[in-house]
């Protein structure tokens, strides 16, 4: 479900705050692009709580390069992290992350574009952990 760049043209000022102590969850299609450049799972992936997510190291997403602050699979992140700084809050949908010191260049429009992929996105991964329990 890769997106066109078009739709993801979030400006950013490399601070790293996304990929400190993240909590992205992966589908099956991220998984497999990593895997196709080149990475095992078991490097950059967790499961947790039934859920795939990225790996921290000290703290920092596994792909994350404190060196360069910079993404080392920027072409080939999760879309969820091309997605961001839109993210999905419980109750509420989707925000633009706090976090984010980029955050308020995200127009309506744009989280309103972002948020329906997210939500897609979300879905696609709950429906991935309910097909791998059911073959569990």
């Amino acid at each position: 479900m890769m997106c066109d760049g078009s739709l993801l043209s979030v400006r950013c000022s490399n601070c790293g705050k996304c990929c400190e102590k993240t909590e992205m969850e992966l589908s099956r299609e991220d998984i497999e692009r990593l895997e196709e450049a080149g990475f095992r799972r078991e490097e950059f992936a967790v499961l947790d709580g039934g859920v795939t997510r990225l790996r921290n190291v000290d703290g920092w997403c596994y792909f994350y390069s404190l060196a360069d602050t910079k993404c080392r699979v920027y072409r080939k992140r999760p879309l969820g992290c091309y997605l961001y700084p839109v993210v999905h809050l419980v109750n509420e949908g989707a925000i633009v992350d706090e976090l984010c010191p980029m955050g308020q260049t995200i127009s309506e429009q744009e989280l309103r574009t972002k948020g329906k992929i997210l939500d897609k996105l979300l879905k696609e991964i709950d429906n991935e952990r309910a097909c791998d329990m059911l073959n569990y």
